[in-house]
């Protein structure tokens, strides 16, 4: 395909109607992220505060969306083509200088976090506008996403040069831009606004992208877990105890999402009269369900390192909290795949709250089970729903 205005060939995928496949070079640009979630799951152990979680949540929307926006561009462009792969091999880079300097990102690398982070998504986008020239359709739109990053941009190397609380409010103003303004269609003042039904996705390498990450969220919990177990000094019955209730925790999350719905979430986009705007609501929702995934794998290294320990109110909160959000995250995301919310996610979230008083009763040990027995009985409904029939999927009502 020829770009009216730059005279080279715009590297776009080809779109046969078969499943475009996730290419090796997009699965290399993923490792990055393996290293960049266990950074962000280290830095709340760390800092294990209302402030910390605030700080954390706060790098992580900053990660997904570095990951989100350069999924989009692998959705639509080949990487298999030398310029994209380089493209992404650049933004590996920059990713990689980015997480690696996640742990001081409040303090002294505040600014190298910042501009790191800028220059991928600005850089990024902006080469794209150029690669796509002035006249392709889909110029408009990475035009208009090109000006939201640069205003994001502003805010988060402003934010790098702030003192802390500063810093923090002005990060989220950034993150902010960049998560929201997909939702009204990058809009911008003489520059219009994009159409979902613009976003010519191709639905089941977007559905596989996202599938993919969870699985480096859920091997962040288990290599959190082998990890602290392989440290511990004893393997008495209570290491080998919390060892098997992180891991059978791990596995109730891994079931609530590849065992039920993963597969018809791939068919939602792909049949749907509006797959960019189906796209865009399952990347806005696995946002929170890899969050609740960092939650609850901060749990698992609590409760293996420290299982006869009493529990502190952000202790607590983190046990609880996690998989909350991880059941809250995966409640939207089925509400988008079957047009229902499935009732066994509410009420184990509900469960889940309730289970914060006991936890000031009980120790570590304990309350992780007692927090895996309630993502164990949501598996059980979901088994029984998925044994009986089971509406179609029909992605997310207007």
């Amino acid at each position: 395909m020829t770009s009216p205005a730059s005279g080279h060939r715009v590297v776009l995928r080809h779109r046969d109607g078969h499943h475009a496949r996730v290419t090796y070079e997009e699965l290399f640009f993923d490792l990055v992220y393996v290293f960049a979630v266990t950074q962000v799951s280290h830095q709340l152990l760390h800092h294990l505060s209302l402030l910390g979680l605030v700080e954390a949540l706060v790098i992580w929307f900053a990660v997904w969306l570095g990951w989100q926006y350069t999924c989009w561009v692998t959705n639509w462009f080949n990487p298999e083509n030398p310029r994209i792969r380089c493209l992404l091999f650049a933004a590996m880079l920059l990713g990689l200088v980015m997480a690696s300097s996640i742990p001081q990102a409040f303090g002294d690398r505040g600014l190298i976090f910042a501009m790191c982070y800028a220059a991928l998504q600005v850089g990024r986008t902006a080469f794209l506008v150029w690669e796509l020239g002035p006249g392709h359709p889909l110029a408009p739109n990475y035009r208009r996403m090109l000006g939201w990053l640069m205003i994001a941009a502003v805010f988060w190397i402003a934010g790098g040069l702030a003192q802390h609380e500063w810093r923090i409010a002005l990060w989220i103003v950034a993150a902010a831009c960049e998560y929201l303004s997909p939702m009204f269609g990058f809009a911008l003042p003489g520059m219009g606004r994009s159409s979902t039904r613009d976003w010519t996705i191709e639905g089941g390498h977007l559905a596989e992208r996202c599938q993919l990450f969870m699985i480096v969220a859920l091997g962040e919990t288990l290599l959190v877990s082998g990890a602290t177990f392989a440290d511990a000094r004893l393997w008495d019955m209570s290491s080998v105890l919390a060892l098997l209730a992180t891991f059978v925790g791990t596995l109730a999350m891994w079931w609530l999402y590849f065992g039920t719905s993963s597969k018809d979430a791939s068919a939602v986009i792909t049949a749907s009269a509006d797959p960019g705007r189906v796209g865009a609501h399952l990347h806005y929702v696995h946002a929170i369900l890899v969050a609740g995934v960092i939650g609850c794998a901060v749990a698992n290294d609590l409760v293996l390192a420290h299982p006869h320990d009493r529990l502190q109110t952000a202790q607590v909160l983190t046990l609880v909290l996690g998989p909350v959000a991880y059941l809250l995250g995966s409640t939207v995301y089925k509400r988008v795949v079957y047009g229902s919310f499935p009732l066994s996610h509410v009420a184990g979230a509900a469960a889940m709250l309730a289970l914060v008083p006991v936890g000031y009763a009980v120790n570590l040990l304990a309350m992780g089970w007692l927090t895996t027995g309630i993502l164990l009985g949501v598996v059980i409904c979901e088994a029984k729903v998925a044994r009986s029939p089971r509406a179609a999927p029909t992605g997310p009502r207007a």
